[in-house]
């Protein structure tokens, strides 16, 4: 997507992920309002900037040997992917057919088959593929706009913090509309760009993740796509934890200088202490309700 009318400038900023060098702008749309990241990485050399140590891919791998997964030893084991991408909101759907989109080292598709699920993924590292494939799951590796059309229709089709890595938004979602069948959904979610830790840290706010994130979405903004792409929203979710700004404010004491360990704690917190997390539910409520937490999931069905 690009801009017809022309371009304001909003900020600039890093790598802060990879530490590769190079500096990148937030420009928004004086149009529609949509912020992208530019420059950007082109389709050739965004794979730069996904290293063998991307956190998704680590984050998600399980044993290959694993038990059949429950509820409850699920969110033992791997409970902070679950708390953080909420992906226990999704509503009630008789089990089906289902594609998860950057579906990283496979353990979301796990949690989906234990629960009678068909999975498919669709992930762009050759590793992060190559263990989801140990556990016997269909994977593709590679672009989505890549990706084969499927012979039978989907009943659902999700994407964990991967919608704002996309190069063609409107494109994609055109393509997954053909893939899902006429009472299917769509669960995606995002970082939230309207939201107050964007403006409060800016440069500093970790739901930038410059330069894979491409587009920065506000709800405005991601209904305005959606619908341009034959999507209606049904619910738009402001998840309850506050994980991105712990980080947004390690990036933010990491600038400061002469504080390295606080900054590197502060950071480190969501994924090393999120059972604590559930200390400040009761504030990431309030800002849930508010529309101002760092990320959003939302549910959409084909108009």
């Amino acid at each position: 997507m690009g801009c017809l009318i022309g371009d304001e400038f909003i900020l600039s900023g890093r790598d802060r992920l990879s530490g590769l060098p190079g500096s990148f702008n937030i420009v928004r749309c004086t149009n529609c309002g949509l912020m992208r990241t530019n420059p950007r990485p082109s389709l050739d050399t965004i794979q730069l900037y996904y290293p063998e140590n991307y956190g998704p891919y680590l984050s998600t791998k399980i044993d290959v040997n694993r038990k059949p997964v429950t509820a409850d030893s699920f969110l033992k084991r791997i409970g902070k992917v679950v708390f953080q991408f909420n992906t226990g909101r999704i509503p009630k759907i008789r089990p089906g057919r289902m594609l998860e989109i950057g579906c990283a080292s496979g353990s979301y598709l796990a949690y989906m088959a234990d629960r009678g699920w068909d999975v498919t993924g669709i992930e762009l590292s050759d590793t992060a593929t190559r263990h989801a494939r140990k556990l016997g799951f269909s994977v593709y590796s590679g672009l989505l706009s890549n990706a084969p059309e499927p012979t039978v229709p989907y009943d659902l089709i999700v994407g964990w913090m991967v919608f704002e890595h996309l190069h063609h938004p409107v494109k994609t979602l055109l393509r997954l509309r053909r893939w899902l069948n006429k009472e299917g959904t769509l669960v995606i979610s995002l970082p939230n760009a309207g939201s107050a830790e964007m403006m409060f840290f800016k440069q500093n706010c970790y739901g930038l993740q410059l330069p894979v994130h491409l587009f920065h979405y506000t709800p405005a903004t991601l209904q305005m796509v959606l619908n341009r792409s034959g999507w209606q929203i049904i619910k738009i979710h402001h998840q309850r934890i506050l994980s991105n700004l712990f980080k947004s404010l390690g990036n933010q004491v990491a600038d400061l200088k002469g504080h390295p360990t606080l900054a590197r704690r502060l950071t480190e917190f969501p994924d090393r202490g999120w059972k604590r997390h559930y200390l400040l539910y009761p504030l990431g409520y309030l800002l849930g309700l508010m529309g101002q937490t760092g990320r959003m999931t939302v549910w959409a069905k084909k108009k």
